[in-house]
Parts: C-alpha cells; structure tokens; sequence
C-alpha cells in the first residue's frame, strides 16, 4: 500500500489483516507499518498509539457483530429472533476468532485524548445490546428485566462461542446440539413471547 493510500481506515484494515492471519498479539505499530510499507512514525498521523489502534479496531468489530445481529433477527421476533440472534453471534466469532479475541470488553479509563473514540467504542457496543434488547422486547421484557435477560444472553454466548473457538469442547458429541440445548435452556426461562399483530 503506497503512503498516499494510508488513512485512518487504511490503519485498521491493516491492523484486522495481521488480526485474522497472526493473531491479536500480533498487532503492533511497527506491524502495521511494515505492512503499509511506511515507516512507524508515519501512523502516527492516523492513529496517536497502539491503544488508540486497539481502540479502533475493537469499534470495527463491534459494528461488524452488530450487523451481522441485526441482518439476523430482521422481520423475525420470539423464539425466531433469538435463535437468530444466537446463531448469527455463534457464526461472527467462530468465524472471526482473532477479530473478537481483539475487542475491548470493558470499557477502560477515560482519557482525555481518546475520548471520542471511547466514545463510538461504547456506541458500536450499544448497537448489539439494543438488538438485543429489541429481540427481548418480543418477550414483553423491558427495563431492568430485558438488560438482565440480554447479560445472560450475552454471558452464554459469548463463553459457548470463545471455547468453540479455542478448541475447548473436547468430546466427540455434536456441536449444534449442544448450542440448540442452549438456545432451548435460554428460551425456557423467558416469558411466552407476545403474539404478533
């Protein structure tokens, strides 16, 4: 890539290259400069440091999952919608594994130079709760009741799709049924879903 061709985004794309093929750990300035085929210094007209990477990178993801949720659960609702909304989280990071090894899971400390990023990283992160919390809505859950029904949701996900990912799941038993016995143990502790109109 020729230095006029570097941007911001160009940064990332970068950074989620070496991502997929070496792993998050992987990801360093000098990397991405090498990459890029310009000198380290030279990111830093796009990025201010290695947090502020890390940062942008963890946006990208997050609005990717959110998408990828959303294309989902899109004209369905009930049982349908999470099922879903299961699946197509399961999907993202057994099919991204290093891309979501990467995200920031708890926001860190303000600071005052990144703030704006801090904040489209909180933005992008929202953007999968409310579909969540839109699919829970179909429960009748709202408030309080539908955040507590989206943290289970997402704790259940999130560990059952980061140890397939890693290889964790040893036995030799189908990993669909397992997931959909989830899914069944997770939808049976929901209110019936409302009927549709």
């Amino acid at each position: 890539m020729a230095r006029a061709g570097l941007s911001r985004d160009a940064v990332v794309d970068l950074a989620l290259r070496i991502i997929d093929e070496e792993g998050a750990a992987a990801v360093t300035l000098a990397a991405v400069a090498g990459r890029a085929g310009v000198a380290t210094p030279s990111l830093y007209k796009h990025v201010r440091n290695l947090a502020e990477l890390n940062t942008l990178v963890s946006v990208r993801v997050m609005d990717e999952l959110a998408d990828r949720l959303r294309e989902a659960v899109l004209g369905r609702s009930g049982d349908e919608a999470l099922r879903a909304c299961m699946a197509a989280y399961r999907d993202y990071v057994t099919g991204n594994p290093g891309r979501y090894a990467a995200v920031i899971q708890a926001a860190r400390p303000e600071q005052d130079d990144m703030a704006n990023e801090q904040d489209d990283m909180a933005k992008a992160g929202q953007r999968v709760i409310d579909i969540m919390l839109a699919t829970f809505r179909g429960y009748g859950l709202e408030g309080a009741d539908a955040v507590h029904a989206a943290r289970c949701l997402r704790s259940a996900v999130h560990g059952f799709a980061v140890l397939e990912s890693g290889g964790a799941f040893g036995l030799p038993l189908d990993l669909d049924a397992s997931y959909a016995l989830l899914a069944d143990m997770i939808i049976s502790g929901l209110p019936s879903p409302a009927p549709r109109p």
